[in-house]
C-alpha cells in the first residue's frame, strides 16, 4: 500500500498544465438584413415554376481588441422564376468572439471555421423567416462546409500573394 494517490483527468481535460484553445461568443447580432421582392405578386402566383435559388456565403473577421474579434457571416440568396428575379435576400449576421489559449496559427481557423459554424443556425433561421414572410416557402440553407470555405480563402490569398510577387502559383489539387 502506498501513500500517493493518482488521479486521471477526464477525457478532453487539459493535460500538462496547458489549457485547450477555445472560443467564446460573447454577443451575436443582426448587422444588416435586406429582402427584395421585385416581381410580386406575379412571382407568387400559384402554378408558377419552382424557383431556382443561388446562395453565396462569405465570412469576414476584424480585430476589436487583444483576443477579441468580430466575425461576420454574409449570406446572399437570389431566386429566379421563369427568367425573372423572384427575390433577393441578403444577411450580415455577426458575433463578438473571444479567443483563449490559442496560438497565432490556430486563431484564423477558429475565427473562420468554428465561429461561423456556431453563428450559422441563427443566420439560417433569419433567412428562412424573411423569405417565408415574403410569400415564398422558407429558404432552408443546407449546412455549410466552413472548412472547405476556409481552404478556398487560403488558396485565394496565396494566389493573390503569388501574383503580387510575379510568381505563377501551382494549380490547386482536389
Amino acid at each position: 500500500m502506498t501513500d500517493t494517490t493518482t488521479t486521471t483527468p477526464p477525457p478532453g481535460a487539459p493535460t500538462g498544465g496547458l489549457a485547450r484553445p477555445s472560443i467564446i461568443i460573447t454577443s451575436q447580432y443582426l448587422r444588416d438584413l435586406s429582402f427584395e421582392n421585385p416581381n410580386a405578386p406575379e412571382a407568387l402566383t400559384p402554378g408558377t415554376t419552382i424557383p431556382q435559388v443561388k446562395v453565396n456565403v462569405d465570412v469576414k473577421t476584424r480585430a476589436l481588441a487583444e483576443n477579441r474579434y468580430e466575425v461576420t457571416l454574409n449570406i446572399k440568396g437570389e431566386s429566379d422564376v421563369a427568367d425573372k428575379k423572384a427575390f433577393i435576400v441578403e444577411l450580415s449576421y455577426a458575433g463578438v468572439v473571444g479567443v483563449e489559449n490559442a496560438s497565432r496559427e490556430q486563431v484564423g481557423p477558429m475565427l473562420l471555421i468554428e465561429a461561423p459554424r456556431q453563428l450559422f443556425p441563427f443566420a439560417r433561421q433569419i433567412i428562412a423567416d424573411a423569405v417565408r414572410n415574403g410569400g415564398y416557402p422558407p429558404l432552408l440553407i443546407q449546412p455549410i462546409d466552413f472548412v472547405e470555405l476556409f481552404r478556398r480563402q487560403v488558396e485565394a490569398a496565396q494566389r493573390a500573394r503569388a501574383q503580387d510577387a510575379g510568381v505563377t502559383p501551382a494549380a490547386p489539387t482536389a
